[in-house]
């Protein structure tokens, strides 16, 4: 019988070495051909340039680069997800880039482990995660493989979320499970014309519901902006880097870190841009102005970064600066809808409000809103326990809470946006302040409706004096002033350097009070 010779264990270190240089001249691009022609067809970075574009030059640190889907000795190096470490800015960041030539970016094995070594290294180092999305979902020949993985990095992201930020970039049609990452993560950025995301895909809906539909209406980025999936849409990839790194220069790296400070104590006294707060808000309760003309004038050097600006323009989410230091910023906008309260903006800013809090962000409320926003649509859309979760949110938050009236503060919406009943700290009014449970117009109506012809003339000058009489009267910031509601009725251009005040003497509060129980209940 011949033996079957024994092949060498052993090589010279030069054969090692030259081993190793061909393993990871491979895994630098390792993907089908085909599918990396087809890339390059369209312009698209790989995965690994994608990483090095968004981070500091010359910081990443690539973890798991020769993994291979087990079993399996065609397979290519990497399981179709870069990982590693660098920084942005300095400050350290843990990232992964899907790699549609391998698999099409698809969840495997190796993948997920890979996935979840970095989230549990980004937990221990306290740090952001981002992720760069490009991914076809599940990988069908993984079957059940594939969806523990799936299920898998789901828990982790939960156990993340108000730890550290996360981050997802959407660079491709994310289908299926492949959105599920995503939505858990507390910034998705996404490409016009580029990044899509839904859960089934055009086929598979008309197959199923017989509906036609194109990637667009389905799931581009403006339409899922629309609808809260998605907090920003840019022109490209390059745009969405630098909206990532402008993004983390508002936050701490977790939840137990300081905030990053940045030019402290900047103008000290009143100027010319205060100046103009005096006369920024119209004489006429009904005429328009844009709040980002206040916004800009009271926060450091102009500098307001709006967070999901298509979703429910009604109401602006952002961030700035106080004397240096980072505050969530909640604002009624005039332009749109009169800056009433919808659906969409009560789960816009309860979001963002719980974001704030988690990272241990101030909050300040800009008020200028007659009211939640009227109609057969809200109601069916569940305005009542959205407003719900709104307040809830408020409640909730144990961050310094400053409130600035400016203008209509009806209703509900007086409540909700900031006061001092919903846990707010410091309130303050102008002289333009109405703060009412209606605005005078429809107080009117409900009064001229008690007459046989409330058309008539003389019906009408007495809506009109009534109109009057209120705005005078009743709506103003003095009765609240009188009882306490607010703290005080403030000259517009003192609205900047008295919000510093207000935040310093705030920043050593401490949550008091607390029910001691598991958690709360949102209204859901």
């Amino acid at each position: 019988m011949t033996e079957t010779p024994v092949q060498p264990t052993s090589h010279t270190t030069a054969e090692k070495l030259a081993e190793l240089r061909e393993k990871l001249e491979l895994a630098k691009d390792p993907g089908d051909e085909k599918a990396k022609a087809r890339r390059d067809k369209k312009g698209i970075p790989s995965a690994r340039a994608r990483i090095h574009a968004l981070l500091d030059p010359g910081s990443f640190l690539e973890i798991g680069a020769l993994a291979k889907t087990p079993g399996d000795p065609n397979a290519f190096f990497g399981d179709g997800v870069v990982t590693g470490h660098g920084t942005i800015d300095g400050r350290p960041v843990g990232v992964f880039s899907h790699d549609q030539t391998v698999f099409q970016g698809s969840v495997g094995e190796m993948f997920g482990r890979k996935v979840a070594k970095l989230m549990e290294w980004v937990a221990m180092v306290g740090c952001p995660i981002i992720g760069i999305n490009d991914s076809a979902g599940a990988r069908i020949q993984d079957t059940a493989t594939s969806l523990a993985w799936y299920a898998e990095l789901g828990r982790r992201h939960e156990m993340l979320r108000g730890l550290v930020p996360e981050i997802s970039l959407i660079f491709g049609k994310c289908a299926g499970g492949a959105v599920y990452s995503p939505i858990q993560t507390d910034l998705v950025v996404a490409v016009r014309d580029q990044g899509y995301m839904f859960i089934t895909g055009p086929d598979v809906i008309k197959d199923v519901t017989g509906e036609d539909v194109t990637f667009d209406e389905l799931g581009g980025a403006d339409v899922q902006a629309q609808r809260g999936n998605i907090h920003k849409v840019v022109e490209s990839e390059a745009a969405a880097y630098q909206y990532v790194r402008d993004y983390l220069s508002f936050l701490p790296s977790n939840h137990f870190d300081d905030v990053p400070i940045v030019n402290p104590g900047l103008e000290p006294e009143i100027t010319a841009s205060d100046l103009e707060l005096d006369t920024i808000v119209p004489d006429s309760d009904n005429q328009a102005y844009d709040m980002h003309e206040i916004l800009l004038r009271i926060f450091d050097d102009g500098d307001v970064f709006e967070i999901a600006d298509q979703r429910s323009p009604s109401m602006i989410t952002a961030f700035a600066r106080v004397d240096g230091r980072p505050v969530g910023v909640v604002a009624n906008q005039p332009m749109h809808m009169s800056g009433a309260v919808g659906n969409e903006a009560s789960d816009k800013a309860a979001g963002f409000i719980r974001f704030c809090d988690s990272f241990n962000l101030p909050l300040v409320f800009v008020v200028d809103t007659p009211g939640a926003m009227p109609g057969l649509e809200e109601e069916r859309g569940g305005i009542i326990k959205r407003g719900g979760r709104f307040f809830n949110a408020i409640v909730e938050a144990d961050v310094p809470k400053v409130t600035i009236v400016v203008r209509k503060a009806y209703g509900g919406g007086y409540a909700v946006m900031g006061s001092k009943q919903l846990s707010a700290d410091l309130n303050y009014a102008w002289p333009t302040a109405r703060i009412a449970v209606i605005g005078a117009e429809g107080a009117a109506q409900l009064l001229v409706k008690r007459f046989p012809d409330p058309t008539a003339p003389e019906v009408q000058k007495i809506r009109a004096d009534f109109i009057e009489g209120y705005n005078a009267n009743l709506a103003t910031p003095w009765i609240a002033a009188e009882r306490g509601y607010i703290d005080g009725v403030i000259e517009p251009h003192q609205t900047r350097l008295l919000i510093r005040r207000s935040l310093r003497l705030l920043r050593d509060k401490q949550p008091v009070n607390k029910v001691l129980r598991k958690h709360g209940l949102t209204p859901l």
